[in-house]
């Protein structure tokens, strides 16, 4: 089983494996299986964006730092790319940590704040961002090839609806 990622940092399996239990348990019950089915399909559906992404050297977590970097024109504050990905900052050293040694991301002084680094895609992370992309565009092609073209609609309007 592939771990879950909250905001770069990898819970045990164990852990994982727990959640996914305690959810299917808690869906038994007809007043909460809306909830937590919801719930359930969106931790079956992240398991299998992470193994495909951990095929080639990615996560979730570390293709989303590379997107924000890439966004913001291929280098960001260490504290802007924890704000834009919604974490506190340690949880982005430690992302940024990974995307180091992969060879993704390198650090640089921050010309503006003496203070600050700089998080700054490599060639490799730009490579890997575009493969991740297209992994995660795969991913999609194929979750929504299941459903007519009318369900996919649909689903894409509850989801927003229920998300608002």
């Amino acid at each position: 089983m592939t771990p879950a990622v909250v905001c770069g940092a990898s819970l045990p399996d164990r852990a994982a494996a727990n959640a996914i239990i305690y959810i299917s348990e808690l869906m038994v019950t007809d007043e909460r299986r809306g909830l937590f089915a919801v719930l359930h399909a969106s931790s079956v559906l992240e398991s299998r964006a992470e193994a495909r992404l951990g095929a080639v050297g990615l996560s979730l977590a570390k293709l989303a730092a590379l997107r924000r970097l890439a966004e913001a024109g291929g280098s960001l504050p260490l504290g802007q790319l924890a704000e834009r990905l919604s974490c506190v900052k340690s949880n982005v050293t430690q992302l940024v940590d990974r995307l180091e040694a992969d060879g993704l991301v390198s650090r640089a002084a921050d010309t503006a704040d003496r203070r600050s680094r700089l998080a700054v895609l490599t060639d490799a992370g730009r490579r890997a961002h575009t493969r991740g992309l297209d992994i995660q565009d795969e991913a999609e092609r194929e979750l929504f090839a299941a459903l007519s073209h009318d369900e996919a609609e649909q689903l894409h309007a509850l989801l927003a609806k229920i998300s608002a």
